[in-house]
């Protein structure tokens, strides 16, 4: 589900001697230690700790990082440091703007680098494949408004390149936004039509809509379906 493990992003502007870090990743000492040593060979400190959100897999071990590290970790709703959209985090040089990006949880953020046009974007977009809405905490009128944000700022050049939470960078942000929007829209239009084929519930649609991916992700496949068959009542609704 993590595809190479979890990516935890090093900030720091050349010749500086603060970092950002952004997702320390699940509890695992030798890991948050060797993070800390990739900083401070640079002759760096860690001045911000950052989360994308908080599934465990990014942000379990920041209590511990902090601990070793002396640096707050800052996230949507975490009380005095908490982050909002469009704010901007200031580190010695380095600049970053928080981009509120809900969908795959309520509380997604995702954080842009002006002076690479990339944007880091935890388990919105990934490296490869696509990602779950995690229902019920995601939402995925959410997410398909998140994914037009990151759409329009791939479409006026503020960001070329994805650098996500799980996977390889992606240097081409725009195809895979649009790989991402197309995506969305047929699995909505399978579930769409497996629900008036009959099928009841989400195993049922899961078994139908998702027949040729590996049964084992069919848990996560769940929360997606879930998800968009929630969407799909809403709509109904209206």
């Amino acid at each position: 589900m993590t595809l190479d493990g979890t990516n935890t992003w090093v900030l720091l502007e050349p010749g500086g001697t603060q970092a950002v870090v952004i997702d320390p990743g699940p509890l695992d000492e030798l890991h948050l230690r060797a993070v800390l040593a990739t900083v401070e060979a640079r002759g760096a400190r860690v001045a911000q700790t950052l989360l994308t959100h908080a599934h465990a897999d990014h942000a379990e071990g920041a209590g511990r990082f902090a601990e070793l590290t002396g640096a707050p970790t800052r996230a949507l709703g975490r009380g005095h440091d908490d982050l909002a959209d469009d704010d901007e985090v200031r580190v010695d040089g380095l600049e970053l703007r928080v981009v509120a990006t809900p969908g795959h949880t309520a509380d997604s953020l995702s954080f842009a680098l002006p002076a690479d046009h990339a944007l880091l974007t935890g388990d919105t977009v990934l490296g490869r494949g696509t990602t779950v809405v995690a229902h019920p905490d995601g939402e995925l009128a959410a997410y398909l408004d998140s994914l037009e944000r990151i759409a329009h700022l791939t479409g006026d050049g503020a960001v070329t390149a994805i650098l996500p939470g799980h996977g390889p960078v992606v240097p081409d942000a725009a195809a895979m936004v649009a790989f991402y929007r197309n995506h969305r829209a047929e699995r909505l239009e399978q579930v769409r039509q497996a629900v008036a084929d009959g099928a009841s519930g989400v195993q049922q649609v899961v078994e139908r809509v998702y027949a040729d991916v590996p049964r084992e992700v069919w848990p996560a496949a769940a929360l997606s379906v879930a998800a968009q068959l929630d969407y799909l009542r809403a709509g109904t609704q209206r």
